[in-house]
C-alpha cells in the first residue's frame, strides 16, 4: 500500500499540471430543489445535466466532532447556491491540487468537507433514474469530489450520479482508546470513520434523491481504487445496511486491519494511532481534538513514509465487523446483500512503473523509455495478476461460496494509448490501474499533460465505442442488478455472472478483439507456480518480482522467494 500511495502521487507529478479551475457557473433559477435541510439552486451544464455542488450531508465535524460519528447536517433559511465545488478534505497535495499553486508535499483542505456534488440528466424522474454514488480512489489519504466529472454518464445513460467526499488520512482511520473512551454514542467507539461517513451520504441520498429526480429505492455504489475498497467495506459495514441496492468495485482491495493492531501496531508496515498519539504529547480525547491540524498531519513524518503506513479500513466492530472485511463477505449475518460487480484492469501495475526510476528511463525529464522491456511486462504482469487474485478471483469465490449472488466480474484490457517521440504509453501504460475511470465517465481526461498522448484522434472512435458499452453495462447494472439489463437488450455481448470455474468479462476496443467473455481463474499457488518455472529473466530479476509479490501478500512472501530461488 505504502508503495502505490507513494508511485501514485510521483506518477501524477510527472504528468505536469491541471487546467486552472474554471470561471463559477451562473446559477440556473429551473434547478431549485427542496432538501430536507432546505432550497438549493444549481446550475445547467451544456450537454442539459444538472449539476448542485457542495452539498453538506453531515455536520463538519471539526472541535469536539473531530474523530466522532457524523451528526446530521443543519438546516438553513433562504435558498444555497450549490455552484461551487466544496473544500476538500484535509490531504497533502500532488499534481491534483497543482493548479491551486501548491507545492507537492503541502497540506491542504478543510476538516468542514463533508459534501457531495450532485449530476441530474434533464428528464430524471424519480420513479425510474437510477441513482449511482460515486467514491473517489487516492490511498483514502487524498482526493476529492471536485476531480470527476460524470456529467455525461448522467445523461447518456439517464441515471442520476452522486459523487462523496469522506475524512482522509488520520481524520478518517484511527483507532485510540482515549477515543472510544470519550465516546457520546456507540458509533462514536469506531475507526474507520471514513466508512461511517459514507453510510451518512448513503443516508441522505435515501431523504433526498427523489427532489433530485433520482430512484431512492434503486441506489448503486460505484468507485475506484480506494473507492473500491470502500464499496466493499459498505458491503460489510451494519452502518450502511439497507442504504443501497448493488455495488461494483473497480480496482478495489478487500484487505483490513484488526482494530489492536491499528491502535498499538504489529509490524513495520503499521503506524499505530497510540504511538500517534504519544508524539503529539496528547493521550486523552480532548487533547488530540485538539491538535492543530499542520501538527496533526506533520507528526506522520511525511519524508520518511509514515503516513503511508497508516492503517485503514480497520476492523473496529462498529464501522466494520471484528472479523474482518473478507470473513464479513462470506457471511450471510455481516454481508449487506447486494448484487455485485469486481473487476480489476489487465496491467494494473504499470502505472507505478511508470516512474519507477530503477524499472524507466527518463529523457530530458519528460520522455519515457522501460530499461528493459521484457522485465518491464514480466514485472507488472505478476503484480497484476496477483491484484486480480486479490480482488476477483477470491471475494467473488468468498462471496458465491457463501451464497451471495449474482457477482460478476471484469478484466479491462484496453491499451492503445497513443505514443509521442520514445513514449509509448501502449507499452508503458498499456491497460493500467485508473485508466478505466474516463471509460465509465465517458471524459477522456486523467493524465494532465499527457492526456493529448494517451487519449489519440485515431483511437477516438473505439474509444467512445467501448465506453458507451461500459457505460451501458454499469447503467443497466444500477437499474436492474444485471449488467445485461431486463431483458437483455441485445446491444451488448452478454456478461454471465460468476461462477466456480471462473467468468469474467473482457472489455477491450474493437482492434483488441471487442468485449466478451472469458474463463478461468487464477491463484497464488498458480503464480508461484509460474514464478519457479519463469524464463528468460535473471536470478536478480527474478527475485525483484518475489520481492513485490511478498509486500502484496506477506503470508506468502517465503514461497515467492523459494519460487525464485
Amino acid at each position: 500500500m505504502r508503495f502505490l500511495i507513494i508511485a501514485t502521487a510521483a506518477l501524477f507529478a510527472a504528468c505536469g499540471r491541471t487546467p486552472a479551475p474554471a470561471p463559477l457557473p451562473a446559477a440556473d433559477p429551473g434547478t431549485q430543489r427542496a432538501t430536507a435541510q432546505g432550497d438549493v439552486v444549481g446550475f445547467t451544464a451544456e450537454n442539459g445535466v444538472k449539476i448542485w455542488r457542495g452539498l453538506p450531508f453531515a455536520a463538519p465535524p471539526v472541535g469536539d466532532l473531530r474523530w466522532r460519528a457524523p451528526r446530521a447536517p443543519a438546516p438553513w433559511s433562504g435558498l444555497r447556491e450549490a455552484v461551487a465545488p466544496a473544500a476538500i478534505c484535509p490531504q497533502i497535495s500532488n499534481v491534483f491540487n497543482a493548479d491551486e499553486g501548491h507545492a507537492p508535499g503541502t497540506l491542504l483542505g478543510a476538516e468542514d468537507c463533508l459534501y457531495l456534488d450532485v449530476y441530474a440528466p434533464a428528464n430524471a424522474d424519480p420513479k425510474a433514474t437510477p441513482v449511482m454514488v460515486f467514491i473517489h480512489g487516492g490511498g483514502n489519504v487524498w482526493g476529492s469530489a471536485r476531480q470527476y466529472d460524470p456529467s455525461n454518464l448522467a445523461a447518456n445513460e439517464n441515471v442520476l450520479v452522486v459523487v462523496v467526499q469522506y475524512r482522509l488520512g488520520p481524520l478518517g482511520w484511527f483507532a485510540h482508546e482515549a477515543i472510544r473512551d470519550a465516546a457520546e454514542t456507540p458509533e462514536d467507539k469506531a475507526a474507520s470513520f471514513a466508512l461511517l461517513d459514507l453510510a451518512a451520504a448513503l443516508e441522505w441520498v435515501k431523504a433526498n434523491a427523489g427532489a433530485f429526480g433520482g430512484d431512492a429505492s434503486r441506489v448503486t455504489i460505484f468507485g475506484e481504487s480506494a473507492g473500491g475498497h470502500n464499496v466493499a467495506g459498505l458491503l460489510a459495514s451494519p452502518r450502511a445496511k439497507g442504504l443501497f441496492h448493488r455495488a461494483i468495485i473497480q480496482s478495489g482491495l478487500f484487505d483490513s486491519v484488526a482494530a489492536a493492531e491499528a491502535e498499538n501496531g504489529g509490524g513495520p508496515d503499521i503506524n499505530p494511532a497510540r504511538a500517534i498519539g504519544e508524539r503529539l504529547g496528547a493521550r486523552d480525547a480532548a487533547a488530540l481534538r485538539a491538535v492543530p491540524l499542520d501538527k496533526l498531519f506533520a507528526v506522520y513524518e511525511l519524508d520518511s513514509g509514515g503516513f503511508a503506513s497508516m492503517p485503514r479500513m480497520i476492523a473496529d466492530g462498529v464501522a466494520l465487523p471484528e472479523a474482518g472485511l473478507r470473513a464479513a463477505l462470506a457471511d450471510a449475518a455481516t454481508f449487506n446483500a447486494a448484487p455485485v460487480i469486481t473487476g480489476t484492469n489487465r496491467d494494473e501495475m504499470k502505472l507505478f512503473q511508470m516512474v519507477d526510476p530503477r524499472l524507466v528511463n527518463r529523457t530530458f525529464g519528460v520522455f519515457f523509455t522501460a530499461k528493459d522491456a521484457h522485465f518491464y511486462d514480466r514485472l507488472a504482469d505478476y503484480q497484476s495478476r496477483l491484484w486480480r487474485i486479490r480482488s476477483v478471483d477470491e471475494p467473488a469465490a468468498l462471496m458465491t461460496g457463501a451464497g451471495h449472488a449474482p457477482v460478476y466480474a471484469y478484466r479491462f484490457d484496453w491499451d492503445e494509448g497513443g505514443r509521442f517521440l520514445w513514449t509509448d504509453l501502449k507499452k508503458l501504460l498499456g491497460a493500467a490501474h485508473a485508466i478505466e475511470i474516463p471509460f465509465v465517465m465517458n471524459r477522456f481526461q486523467l493524465l494532465g499533460r499527457l492526456d493529448p498522448v494517451m487519449w489519440t484522434k485515431a483511437s477516438a472512435e473505439e474509444r467512445e465505442a467501448l465506453s458507451r458499452q461500459m457505460g451501458g453495462y454499469w447503467a443497466a447494472f444500477a437499474r436492474d442488478g444485471d449488467p445485461n439489463g431486463v431483458p437483455v437488450d441485445g446491444e451488448r455481448p452478454e456478461w454471465a455472472p460468476w461462477k466456480r470455474d471462473g467468468a469474467l468479462m473482457r472489455l477491450d476496443g474493437a482492434s483488441g478483439g471487442g468485449a466478451g467473455m472469458i474463463a478461468g481463474v487464477d491463484s497464488v499457488d498458480r503464480l508461484i507456480a509460474d514464478l519457479e518455472s519463469e524464463g528468460g529473466l535473471t536470478p536478480a530479476q527474478k527475485k525483484i518480482i518475489a520481492d513485490a509479490l511478498g509486500l502484496w501478500l506477506p503470508a506468502r512472501a517465503a514461497d515467492f522467494a523459494a519460487a525464485a530461488g
